[in-house]
């Protein structure tokens, strides 16, 4: 299963990003293979819709869920589209979080918010 997450450093050890939208990098997580592939979040630097931008960069990475502490309502429309299942992250560390989620402990993101719509947010 691959699964995506918004984070600010390129180190496991590292926490997840408050921030899905405007997050500096994604990590794409391979459970069975245990493969990490950073990537760059372009959708950071986009002056509105950077929720739904990084919301497709999801999308295209083809992963079957999305880890974040929050996202907002246009990003979460885009994900669930795809069948993407969104879960919420602890403050723990990334790799802390994958191990919640394999375990089948971290529980599905039920409090989408409206979003911040070019308000620096989401």
């Amino acid at each position: 299963m691959k699964i995506a997450i918004p984070v600010d450093e390129k180190n496991l050890e590292s926490t997840v990003c408050v921030s899905f939208g405007r997050t500096p990098y994604f990590l794409i997580y391979d459970t069975e293979t245990k493969e990490s592939l950073f990537i760059i979040n372009s959708a950071a630097a986009s002056p509105g819709g950077a929720g739904i931008k990084a919301a497709q960069i999801i999308v295209d990475n083809k992963v079957d869920a999305l880890l974040t502490p929050r996202c907002g309502q246009n990003a979460a429309d885009v994900i669930k589209a795809a069948n993407i299942k969104i879960y919420k992250t602890t403050m723990a560390s990334i790799k802390d979080n994958i191990a919640a989620f394999v375990d089948g402990k971290l529980p599905l993101l039920n409090e989408i918010h409206a979003g911040y719509h070019g308000q620096g947010g989401n």
